[in-house]
């Protein structure tokens, strides 16, 4: 962690995940299980594309994210401090991040919500 960078998780995590997810096109917010959760797509067909992960208030901040064919196993093998199988959709292919395991890449982050995006609303223009 570089000075001034706030550390992970919290708050901060929250409010910048929140940014990436309503950058993308036809993006809406909602609470859903008593978390922010991000719907791609507009009215009715409005899917999940991400889904904050506090919820069992577990001492873990995550999300959970729609992921492509593979790619679940492979960043949970990369890095099991970081990546994970979430409960419920990790059997359809979902990748759990850990917002709380200093340092953030911010960059891959926004990665894998576009990807999440692209694969619930189709590939934005």
């Amino acid at each position: 962690m570089r000075p001034g960078d706030a550390p992970p998780g919290g708050p901060a995590a929250v409010e910048r995940l929140r940014a990436v997810c309503l950058a993308l096109p036809e993006v809406e917010e909602r609470v859903s299980h008593g978390e922010p959760t991000w719907f791609a797509g507009a009215g009715r067909r409005a899917r999940v594309f991400v889904m904050l992960a506090d919820h069992h208030h577990d001492d873990h901040l995550a999300f959970w994210c729609p992921a492509a064919a593979g790619a679940q196993e492979f960043l949970v093998a990369e890095e099991p401090e970081r990546f994970f199988r979430p409960p419920y959709v990790g059997h359809r292919g979902w990748v759990g991040v850990r917002l709380d395991v200093a340092p953030l890449d911010w960059e891959r982050i926004e990665d894998l919500v576009a990807d999440a995006h692209a694969l619930v609303a189709g590939p934005t223009p």
